[in-house]
């Protein structure tokens, strides 16, 4: 096939991007229109155009940019299976096409414009993206260190800068990548020459700064290097001497260096550690804020190493004891950081150096922990009652930043001598101080409060105090409002635990609840959407957390909610403005609904339980209505209260089923907002638990939504292991009727063991990688428990499991040996073992072949929570080899 003219199309392309950009809509519609249908008519036209509008000079700026942008476009997208889609379309086009296109963009990083050079940059990353994993694109660096290498070129600073840029982005390209494709060779001479543009001799400050933000992105490609001690201390001479550059933005650049060197190679930083120490510390006490905050964050790394490190048994001797050596020259230098705090409270996400310094103290607390109080305390006596608000707001900080790390016992006589006076401070004329302080008594609630303590700083003697104040403030200023919220919250959780039908928060639970709903209503017509959030959610919890002696108080709150979400539904929602408050408004007053109902139906009081039933017709009527708004955020709370109501009704739910079944079948094939899929399948549990074999006459539409869901390529990972684990609560209610999807379900659970096998064999390190291949296991074995409890009863129908058993006790075996299994699968997998011996016969040979589940069982019964599971099990098996 012959390779468009890379011309051809171009005419009128200049105009159609002028007007693409024009601020009259309708022009800009007609624009973007026309640029989708020439993506549209002839992809390789299309991008072969684009690659001409943008490496031609004699083109506008303007034109130029877009065109680059639209083509860096063409070639990558968030979305995953649009990304692969791009990235086929690429590969696809001709092999003669794709070298113009790429020669041209290599050519333009030398643009007279630089601005042009820097957008080829990044076009020329994203086709390595995808070429040099592929082994497509062999000549790509050898051509870019050749432009580093040139002493005489037109344009030879803005080449230099380009090609530096383009480094940088290919190996940001390629980092995440098992197999990059790049050689060691090529690594080593990808690091040579940015090092090289980072020396100080260097005259562009320009090629400088391009230089070092190559280096962080290409710091994980250096672990051979950083193990040679020649290149490594060269590498580390290069970032320090940035550090100290005339210009701001490499000076910025070079710590972010150092924090992602700390990140990745922090065994490697003994040698270096008195020069990181001046060097940091000259820039939080006198440098721009921005490399102030980099200078921050180095030290937050090094205590999130350290933390790591500390709290795993076998890494803890390997730990350098940085931040404890530091702690005492840098955590003053810290405090002094706190003075620098911003004048007006800043509620929309700034982060300045106040914050930084308050958030390292907290971690090197984590770290250090009782060591870190001497430090910080004096600092906290000598300023939290001088006539400087910025001194008393930094004190107060200071304290609540220690609060997470120290032990109970050193930090209670500090928190005891401080509470009162922490109280008192709430009345501050000082909205900054009343701010921190909130935040600091908060701190308090979530970290030294709770009956699981040995010791108690909330009491029945300042618990009435405490209430009083913060009911107060939470009339003031929003951002104050917020942290009373949290304190709300904190308190209620340290109650949670208390035995008995009352708790010391009983006598003050109206008021708080009302408080709360005020405020959240306040939110609602001040349009605080923040504070709206934090109101419910301390709500919630309060509600959560509370006793039977409140029984009656809750149920005073279901007309309310009732009343509040029927007014939603009549909400004026011209604007996606209020349709997005009116959808908050519905899944909060839903969540508050399915908390109060689960409370309720947890308290052991049959006259509670019947009122709660008279309601239920309300309920359903306007969930129902709620449904009809089809807005995610609001379908995945009101499929949760429904799912509290169906625990609480049982059978008599059935009466909802015709009219609610619908929104099952919507909720199962909805992949775009898998959310809601996942809250669907929950709810189907709760149905199977609650019906029993009253599901049956909706099963054969939910396992066909079911199975196609695990086989749709496009429904989130998440979804599928409460999917397989729904098979197994199917199972349970309607026991042999079952049979007719057992070959299905076994298919897919054998897939899906399968691909747990797969993923525990590459997961390594990767934390996420590993949690949801414990909560694949998870279902994986929830179902088969509920299979085989399902079928127990019909012994002829058990004859399939038995080909499957081997399988079963080998995937087991599989989870046996794996050390990042969690205590969870653990146990379902105990259960499993013990329910195929119990239910199946002539299972004893597959246990003669897979003799580990002796010394699986045997750990197990050493576990106090698993000792009579394992012990149950283990009596089964023993049974079978008789």
């Amino acid at each position: 096939m012959a390779a468009p003219d890379v011309s051809a199309g171009a005419v009128g392309l200049t105009s159609v991007l002028q007007s693409a950009q024009s601020p009259d809509a309708a022009l800009r519609g007609q624009a973007e229109q026309h640029l989708q249908q020439l993506r549209e008519n002839n992809h390789a036209q299309f991008v072969a155009s684009l690659t001409e509008e943008l490496c031609e000079e004699s083109k506008p700026i303007d034109t130029r940019r877009l065109a680059g942008l639209i083509l860096k476009n063409e070639l990558d997208a968030r979305d995953e299976a649009r990304k692969n889609a791009l990235v086929q379309k690429w590969i696809e086009l001709a092999v003669e096409l794709k070298a113009n296109i790429k020669g041209r963009l290599v050519s333009s990083l030398g643009s007279p414009v630089t601005e042009v050079g820097k957008v080829c940059a990044q076009v020329v990353a994203k086709i390595a993206g995808i070429e040099i994993p592929r082994q497509l694109w062999p000549d790509l660096i050898q051509i870019l260190l050749h432009n580093m290498g040139l002493s005489q070129h037109p344009h030879i600073t803005s080449l230099r800068l380009c090609t530096l840029e383009t480094l940088g982005y290919i190996c940001e390209e390629l980092t995440d990548l098992k197999d990059s494709g790049l050689e060691q060779a090529q690594v080593n001479n990808i690091l040579t020459a940015i090092v090289q543009g980072m020396r100080k001799e260097e005259p562009s400050q320009e090629v400088r700064y391009a230089a070092t933000c190559a280096l962080l992105n290409a710091v994980d490609f250096a672990s051979v290097n950083f193990e040679n001690d020649g290149e490594q201390k060269y590498i580390m001479q290069m970032t320090f001497e940035g550090t100290q550059s005339p210009d701001v933005r490499t000076r910025r650049a070079s710590f972010e260096c150092i924090v992602a060197i700390t990140a990745a190679y922090y065994h490697k930083l003994l040698p270096y550690m008195s020069d990181l120490y001046q060097v940091s510390c000259k820039a939080i006490q006198g440098d721009d804020e921005s490399v102030a905050l980099q200078a921050v964050e180095v030290w937050c790394t090094i205590a999130d190493e350290e933390m790591c490190l500390l709290d795993d048994e076998t890494q803890a001797q390997s730990c350098h004891n940085f931040i404890k050596n530091a702690a005492p020259h840098l955590v003053p230098v810290l405090l002094a950081t706190l003075t620098k705090q911003e004048e007006d409270l800043q509620d929309d996400g700034t982060w300045d150096i106040a914050m930084a310094g308050a958030t390292c103290i907290g971690l090197i607390a984590n770290t250090i922990q009782d060591e870190a109080v001497p430090l910080v305390w004096p600092y906290v006596q000598e300023n939290i009652g001088k006539a400087d608000w910025r001194l008393r707001e930094s004190a107060t900080m200071a304290f609540g930043s220690i609060l997470e790390g120290p032990s109970g016992q050193v930090l209670q006589p500090l928190v005891n001598m401080a509470f009162g006076f922490l109280l008192n401070a709430m009345n501050d004329e000082n909205m900054c101080v009343r701010d921190t302080t909130a935040w600091t008594i908060g701190r308090i609630c979530a970290e030294l409060h709770g009956i699981h303590l040995d010791f108690a700083v909330i009491n029945t003697t300042n618990l009435p105090q405490l209430v009083a104040v913060m009911l107060q403030s939470i009339e003031g200023e929003p951002v104050i409002a917020e942290k009373v919220c949290y304190v709300f919250h904190n308190l209620a959780t340290g109650y949670e635990d208390f035995e008995g039908d009352t708790s010391p928060l009983s006598p003050f639970f109206q008021p708080i609840v009302t408080a709360l709903l005020e405020v959240a209503n306040k939110a609602l017509i001040n349009q605080s959407t923040k504070l709206r959030y934090h109101a419910f959610e301390a709500l919630n919890e309060v509600l959560r957390c509370s006793k039977k002696d409140t029984a009656t108080l809750l149920l005073q709150l279901i007309p309310l909610m009732l009343t509040k979400l029927q007014e939603t539904l009549s909400m004026n929602v011209q604007s996606a403005e209020n349709r997005e408050k009116q959808t908050e408004l519905q899944g909060s007053l839903c969540s508050v609904l399915q908390v109060v109902i689960q409370k309720l139906s947890s308290i052991d009081n049959n006259a509670t339980k019947v009122s709660l039933m008279a309601f239920s017709d309300q309920l359903m009527t306007l969930f129902l209505q709620v449904f009809a708004c089809r807005s995610a955020t609001v379908l995945e709370e009101a499929l949760l209260a429904v799912g509290a109501l169906v625990n609480t009704m049982g059978t008599d739910f059935l009466k909802y089923m015709d009219a609610f079944f619908p929104y099952i079948e919507t909720g199962l094939q909805n992949f775009t907002e898998y959310q809601v899929c996942t809250a669907t399948v929950e709810v189907v549990g709760d149905l199977c638990r609650a019906l029993g074999p009253y599901i049956a006459k909706y099963c054969d539409k939910i396992m066909f939504f079911l199975l196609n869901d695990l086989q749709a390529q496009n429904l989130h990972r998440s979804v599928k292991p409460s999917i397989l684990s729904c098979f197994g609560d199917i199972a349970l209610a309607i026991e042999g009727q079952f049979e007719k999807y057992l070959p299905y379900a076994l298919t897919m659970l054998e897939s899906a063991s399968a691909l747990s096998i797969q993923t525990q064999q590459v997961a390594g390190d990767d934390d996420d990688m590993i949690d949801y291949n414990n909560d694949l296991r998870n279902g994986i074995l929830e179902a088969y428990s509920g299979l085989f409890q399902g079928f127990k009863a019909n012994k002829q129908q058990l004859k399939a499991f038995h080909d499957h058993a081997r399988e079963i006790i080998g995937f087991i075996e599989s989870i046996y040996q794996d050390t990042n299994r969690s205590s969870a699968v653990t146990k379902n997998a105990v259960w499993v073992l013990g329910d195929l011996a119990d239910t199946l016969d002539n299972v004893g040979p597959f246990f003669v072949e897979k003799p580990f589940y002796q010394k699986f069982l045997m750990e197990c019964k050493q576990n106090s929570s698993l000792g009579d599971t394992a012990q149950w099990a283990m009596e089964r098996i023993s049974m079978r080899m008789q």
